[in-house]
């Protein structure tokens, strides 16, 4: 059996260090800063941060290929 899932406490640490950093890179790049790039870089951020939330929530590996 493969059983490799991650705490309770582990996830909460990664859901918080994902939302100062997503925070951080909001003011520098994206929404917040203020710049015509903001809103491309932004969305593109979103979507990225997105994806690994739910790969935390869920614990999917979207690199992990096998059949």
């Amino acid at each position: 059996m493969d059983n490799r899932r991650p705490g309770c406490l582990s996830g909460l640490f990664k859901l918080f260090l994902l939302d100062k950093v997503y925070d951080w890179m909001q003011e520098r790049f994206g929404y917040k800063s203020g710049s015509c790039l903001g809103c491309g870089c932004g969305t593109i951020m979103l979507i990225v941060f997105i994806m690994m939330v739910i790969s935390i929530i869920f614990g999917t590996d979207w690199f992990r290929f096998s059949f």
